[in-house]
């Protein structure tokens, strides 16, 4: 028996998550990945609070590829969390792969300044 797509991906999600865990000093910044949208938190699991959260659905993200646009939101996420005096963050990738969009989105934030 073979699992759909979601399934998988579920699964995949659920493994990640037994190891990453975000706490106040190192929260865990989290993608989602829609066919037209990405999203991005960072959220503290000890305390049950979002942090700080981008979109490509927010102004000032500018529109081009869905690889450029997932480059901006990981810039914009990366701003915020700054602001927020989050500097250090670990990654979960959602049980997505490491490649294209969510890719990109990691690279945009570190290049704006966030360490994972």
């Amino acid at each position: 028996m073979s699992l759909s797509k979601s399934e998988r991906r579920t699964r995949i999600k659920f493994r990640i998550r037994k190891i990453v865990s975000g706490t106040a000093a190192q929260p865990r910044l989290s993608v989602f990945r829609s066919n037209k949208e990405i999203y991005a938190q960072i959220i503290d699991d000890k305390n049950g609070v979002t942090l700080a959260s981008a979109s490509s659905r927010e102004a000032g993200i500018t529109k081009g590829t869905n690889i450029e646009t997932a480059a901006s939101v990981g810039k914009l996420i990366a701003e915020k969390a700054l602001k927020a005096g989050i500097e250090t963050i670990t990654f979960d990738r959602g049980g997505y792969l490491y490649h294209g969009r969510v890719k990109s989105l990691a690279e945009g934030a570190r290049e704006a300044g966030l360490k994972f």
